[in-house]
């Protein structure tokens, strides 16, 4: 599949996604084996959705199977969370994908027969397949975390999956009386979006500078640094000095266990009570990753990084936030990166050619307040260990201008718009 040429639908961070699937662009004809091949794929996520309509347009037959008819986007959701947004923004249909020809099954995958290669629907229907592309996004691990469960989950909200829990933090933060506590607590890598906390700490300290101004926010961090720290902080002392503390490791900031009925967090010396909690759980890959045994001790999945093949069961692709790939982080632009290039990887393999080393690009918009933002950018190309960091990018060295934080907050909206246009049709 030939590289088309950049359009505003690919990524306007100044970064432009290797392989962007601009609308009309050209496509190799596709060959006998793959018109007559069957690819299932499930998750219809940022990386599954992109592959499943860039397969599509290579020739193949199609299957989506996502269990939800509409996707709840994670970039951006911080905004919406503090009424930045509305809630309809983050929410996405498949027509578009339907309308080019992809079949879409709304049912949730519960079995993957790797021998017979065949797909189980919660119904007991099974849909075979050639080639399976898995994109399952993460699931929470609750067990290092003492009374951490889905019910406490209603109380202290993750917000980090699905419309419901963002909801609920919006709902949260709201009813909080001016004067209270909110507390985030971030754990330890590997988890999606790592700049994401921090972004959300910073667009609370905004709503509640606007709306709450006695309130106090709490990072709870399993880590002794984070991404872009030095930006974050700068940031925080110019526009809300005294709102935000973090703790880190060093200095019992890892969260070891909640009580949701009390709303507090215990860490190894401490025990901090709030209004309203934030509890990020660790993170390993969706639940069928560990169904269809694609998933090792880590919790994540090995995968070849030039074709994206499971090292551990063949004809099962694994991308997005569940893949193992190295420096590449977990975040929606890298997901549709690496759907293109599984997307090119697999036509390859079925037109009996080699195939080509890929670089992968990712970029990440962060906002410190309603106007202004930063962007972390890297390109990554693939080695024997999976993929490294070229240093070809890491955001804007100016970054700390005004004019430049005004600059990325309006690239952050025309990428956000450009994405989900590519990967949903809409935006």
């Amino acid at each position: 599949m030939a590289s088309p040429q950049p359009t505003r639908r690919c990524f306007a961070s100044g970064l432009v996604a290797a392989g962007c699937v601009a609308a009309g662009a050209p496509l190799h004809g596709p060959a006998r084996a793959q018109s007559s091949a069957r690819i299932v794929v499930i998750g219809g996520g940022f990386g599954g959705a992109t592959c499943a309509r860039a397969l599509k347009r290579l020739g193949f037959s199609v299957t989506l199977v996502e269990a939800n008819a509409a996707y709840a986007a994670c970039p951006m959701s911080n905004a919406c969370i503090v009424g930045l947004r509305d809630m309809s923004d983050q929410l996405f249909g498949y027509d578009a994908l339907g309308r080019e020809g992809v079949e879409m099954v709304y049912s949730l995958a519960t079995g993957i027969d790797a021998q017979a290669r065949a797909v189980t629907l919660a119904d007991g229907a099974r849909i075979p397949y050639d080639r399976l592309v898995l994109a399952p996004g993460i699931e929470f691990v609750t067990g290092g975390l003492a009374g951490y469960d889905a019910a406490s989950a209603m109380r202290m909200p993750h917000a980090w999956n699905g419309a419901a829990q963002m909801q609920i933090l919006r709902d949260q933060l709201r009813a909080m009386a001016d004067g209270g506590t909110f507390v985030i607590s971030v754990p330890d890598h590997p988890y999606r979006c790592p700049p994401a906390p921090y972004e959300r700490a910073s667009l609370v300290a905004h709503y509640f500078r606007q709306q709450k101004p006695r309130s106090k926010i709490i990072v709870l961090d399993a880590k002794d640094s984070f991404p872009r720290q030095k930006l974050f902080q700068a940031a925080w002392a110019r526009l809300y000095p005294g709102l935000i503390d973090w703790v880190p490791l060093s200095s019992s900031g890892k969260v070891t266990s909640v009580d949701a009925s009390g709303i507090s967090l215990g860490t190894d010396f401490d025990n901090i009570r709030c209004d309203v909690a934030n509890v990020i759980p660790p993170q390993r890959a969706g639940a069928i990753a560990r169904i269809a045994g694609i998933a090792d001790r880590s919790g994540w999945c090995p995968v070849d990084p030039l074709t994206f093949e499971s090292t551990l069961q063949a004809n099962i692709h694994v991308i997005g936030d569940a893949a193992l790939l190295g420096a590449v982080p977990r975040s929606a632009s890298a997901a549709h990166a690496e759907a293109l290039a599984c997307a090119r990887a697999i036509a390859a393999l079925f037109g009996g050619h080699a195939t080509a080393a890929a670089e992968l690009a990712s970029v990440c918009h962060v906002f410190n307040a309603p106007n202004e933002a930063f962007a972390i950018a890297g390109v990554f190309r693939a080695g024997r260990e999976g993929y490294a960091d070229t240093d070809v990018a890491s955001g804007p060295a100016v970054a700390d201008e005004p004019q430049a934080r005004g600059q990325a907050a309006r690239q952050a909206a025309a990428w956000y718009e450009a994405i989900t246009h590519d990967v949903f049709g809409q935006g």
